[in-house]
């Protein structure tokens, strides 16, 4: 493609793959240089992941935490497509999509994140539902609202899995459901939240055994049906019914990457070096989920929207310095601390020398999460919302 313009190709719109686009189009290319961006994503919005949550109990809104890709590139350069991608032939450079669309790259990102894994347990891919896109969302929040109309005296709703997602989920469910709600998390090992801050531990339990959730440890599901799930304790199962079944155990690495021929360890991860490029392929870089990175100082970076939203930046800029002749960064990881939501207007947060819970903790993590939000304009659009939201509630339960 030499005699081209230089094409940029980023496959996976999550923190990763959006913010590295944007970082990219954002940095000072000289004219003659000056790439052509393309990201492509299978679906038509980016989703601020940790703000998913906040949907189910109305919180929030769906323009809010899942903007249009269009919206959020408009006026920058950046080209969308919205497909999915069915192959990468790095020999030469070249990727294909399920629509038949074959396109070259110059430089390609990958940044399509991961998948939990349904294959596991009997009747999961079947009956239980991943959290992890909007789609889950709609299809939790259906689910909920046939039941929520119907005579049913409770609605009995399991979790599996005791990591963030689930106790963030339980908590938000059983808040919704109020005294209807029968919720019961389970946790397979002997504690929820096993890699937390113990502040942040505590405070979580708390929060459950306030909402009455049922918490079941040492506990692992043998198999579930369209009304039943089975959890084994002790070797003994028992057999109970269920309305739903959440399932947020683990996280896979999607088929296409695991089929390239690339270094990759135990999980399916592609190895890269510290400045993100994927070890023999230096035309390729990984971000996020998909990605086995220890940085600068040799730590291992942990698979979070937090590390994507990172790495994003020296993907970016490593971009830029291997077409600008300028030397790549290693990449350098800062843990900034942890936040979780605990239910409507509680949280917690850990990091940087704090410790907080309740609606103080709900406050700075809101904050937080606007800051980080992809471009000023949605981050004005959604602040500006979120103060007004409360003189509107005002004025609306004064019959004004």
């Amino acid at each position: 493609m030499s005699d081209q313009t230089t094409r940029l190709c980023i496959l996976g719109g999550g923190f990763g793959g959006l913010y590295t686009a944007l970082r990219l189009s954002q940095l000072p290319w000289e004219k003659s240089q000056q790439p052509e961006i393309i990201l492509v994503d299978q679906s038509d919005r980016f989703v601020f992941m940790p703000l998913l949550y906040e949907l189910l109990t109305g919180e929030l809104q769906t323009w809010e935490i899942a903007p249009p890709f269009e919206e959020l590139l408009a006026n920058t350069g950046v080209r969308f497509t919205q497909a999915t991608v069915m192959g990468i032939d790095s020999e030469q450079q070249r990727v294909q999509l399920q629509d038949g669309v074959e396109f070259a790259y110059d430089r390609l990102v990958l940044s399509l994140g991961g998948v939990t894994p349904m294959e596991s347990v009997p009747g999961v891919a079947e009956h239980a539902i991943p959290f992890r896109a909007i789609a889950d969302a709609y299809r939790l929040e259906e689910r909920l609202r046939i039941l929520e109309e119907s005579d049913a005296e409770k609605i009995r709703v399991a979790v599996v899995g005791g990591g963030y997602s689930g106790v963030e989920l339980a908590c938000k469910l059983a808040e919704r459901l109020g005294e209807r709600g029968r919720i019961r998390l389970i946790e397979q090992g002997e504690m929820i939240l096993k890699t937390s801050p113990e502040f942040n531990r505590k405070a979580s339990q708390n929060a459950l055994n306030e909402r009455k959730v049922w918490i079941d440890l040492d506990t692992s599901v043998d198999a579930i049906s369209a009304d039943t799930i089975s959890l084994l304790y002790k070797g003994q199962v028992d057999t109970i019914p269920v309305d739903i079944v959440l399932w947020t155990v683990g996280t896979t690495v999607a088929p296409v990457v695991r089929s390239l021929p690339f270094k990759q360890n135990h999980r399916g991860q592609l190895m890269i070096t510290p400045t993100l490029q994927v070890v023999d392929h230096p035309e390729l870089y990984a971000l996020g989920d998909l990605a086995d990175c220890r940085d600068a100082t040799g730590q291992q970076v942990p698979n979070t929207a937090q590390s994507a939203f990172q790495q994003a930046d020296y993907a970016a800029w490593n971009i830029w310095a291997s077409l600008t002749g300028r030397p790549l960064l290693p990449f350098r990881y800062q843990h900034l601390g942890e936040m979780m939501t605990l239910g409507t207007d509680n949280a917690t947060l850990t990091g940087l020398g704090l410790k907080l819970d309740g609606v103080f903790a709900h406050l700075a993590r809101r904050l937080a999460y606007l800051y980080r939000m992809p471009t000023l304009d949605h981050q004005l659009k959604v602040g500006l919302n979120w103060m007004a939201q409360p003189l509107l509630n005002l004025l609306k339960n004064e019959g004004m």
